[in-house]
């Protein structure tokens, strides 16, 4: 994408007249207020030339349900109770369990699940009710054996699967682990893989990794590929705040089951998904996400080929549907937008129409994704590709921040730079790794809720 943009839009901007943008966009607003839109990084491109642009669909749900009104919730909480979680880890695990209850309402679903060597459910799926019975299990939670995370997050996912026939209810697994997976399937993959089979089924998992001692590639893996949240928490006092986030998340959903098709015109080629996991196929490019959270945004980058146009020319880039139920009604809904560019041989017009938080959103994206290439170049023992990867990152956007004379990417170019010498020098210690990884996962996800 590098070259194309600078290419084209390497332009001094000083004494640029603002121009206006002929190109055109569509908004779809459903009536439980779900707004869809399809935005582009320019909507004015250089004609003449094959060009990069960047689309993004973007879903906003303006504001959360209200409190009486809120879907109820079919949540199970797997907390690990083996050797390492001792002392002040399970004190402020219960803790945080015990605040997550009372956030809850009477007819709430919830589990309690336990796991060190074997998988023990304390509380089955049951209404909170008064909350005495989940309160006096949570408190009676002690430490023991290794640690049979994937039997822990299967368990949980069973106790979710016996209200499931509700369709009224949001359904989550919340995982807290500070170990490591020794006890049963233990991969990246293998976890992985069930995170993509508990999407299917409309189960998200959110993963608490708790100290410096937990696999946070398989914690990662696991909520990335359910469509849950992931936090990294290295002070065991901070687990109350985090479970306090991920509650206001689980509390908010507005709409499940979203299924996202774009459908982009002949001259018009999707290359591919900038920081989360679509598919292309052809000339159309499909997402699906588990839920959407009130007063968020969430939404899809997609790298498109724009093939040359004379100056003047206007085109649709792009078309997009989007399908979901109604987290409040329980009915089906649709949205639909779509989005025109136009073409000019003037630089000042292509530089007068950029979309600044598109840029910006693209920009956090890829050097996400560069952040998780370079994790896996340093595991393999190349320091020196790592920087070099960040650092080509860093470049791209402070040169593409100066043409356009978007701060944004300019401050997220500046640290980065200083992180890729450090990362040749010392590569990644644990802590390190951890925060890469888990603000990787946040930015891919669009998390709104702090990992630290």
């Amino acid at each position: 994408m590098k070259n194309s943009l600078l290419s084209s839009l390497a332009v001094a901007l000083v004494g640029v007249t603002s121009l206006a943008v002929a190109a055109k966009t569509a908004a779809s607003v459903s009536p439980d207020s779900v707004r869809l839109r399809v935005d582009v990084d320019r909507g004015v491109l250089p004609a003449n030339s094959t060009e990069k642009a960047v689309v993004k669909i973007g879903l906003d749900c303006v504001r959360p349900p209200r409190r009486d009104q809120r879907p109820p919730v079919n949540l199970a909480l797997v907390i690990d109770r083996s050797g390492s979680m001792a002392g002040d880890k399970i004190a402020k695990a219960r803790e945080a369990a015990l605040e997550a209850v009372q956030r809850l309402a009477p007819d709430d679903i919830v589990a309690l699940v336990v796991y060190d060597t074997t998988v023990q459910t304390l509380v089955p799926a049951q209404r909170v009710g008064d909350g005495r019975r989940l309160e006096r299990a949570i408190r009676g939670i002690e430490v023991a054996g290794n640690t049979a995370l994937y039997g822990g997050v299967t368990r949980g996912a069973d106790e979710v699967r016996r209200h499931m026939e509700d369709r009224r209810f949001v359904n989550r697994v919340i995982l807290l682990s500070d170990g490591l997976a020794n006890v049963g399937p233990s991969s990246p993959e293998e976890l992985g893989r069930l995170g993509a089979s508990l999407m299917k089924e409309g189960i998200s998992v959110t993963t608490v990794g708790l100290g410096l001692g937990f696999n946070e590639d398989l914690m990662t893996r696991l909520a990335q590929r359910s469509d849950g949240n992931t936090y990294f928490v290295e002070h065991s006092a901070d687990l109350p705040r985090i479970f306090a986030a991920e509650l206001g998340d689980v509390l908010s959903v507005v709409a499940r089951r979203v299924v996202i098709e774009i459908d982009f015109p002949e001259g018009v080629r999707p290359i591919n998904f900038v920081g989360r996991d679509g598919t292309i196929r052809g000339q159309r490019a499909e997402l699906t996400l588990n839920q959407l959270y009130g007063g968020q945004e969430k939404f899809a980058l997609i790298e498109v080929e724009v093939s040359p146009s004379r100056p003047g020319a206007e085109i649709e880039i792009a078309a997009a549907r989007v399908s979901y139920e109604d987290a409040l009604n329980q009915r089906s809904a649709k949205l639909a937008a779509k989005r025109s560019v136009r073409f000019s041989a003037s630089k000042a017009a292509v530089v007068a129409s950029a979309d600044h938080k598109v840029q910006a959103d693209w920009a956090a994206n890829t050097l996400a994704v560069a952040k998780d290439e370079a994790v896996a170049l340093v595991d393999s023992g190349r320091r020196d590709l790592a920087a070099a990867k960040i650092r080509e990152k860093a470049e791209e956007l402070r040169s593409v921040g100066a043409a356009y004379g978007n701060a944004a990417l300019q401050k997220a170019a500046a640290p980065a730079a200083a992180e890729a010498d450090r990362v040749e020098k010392e590569g990644l210690g644990n802590a390190e790794r951890k925060i890469y990884r888990a603000e990787s996962a946040a930015t891919r996800a669009q998390q709104a809720t702090s990992s630290r």
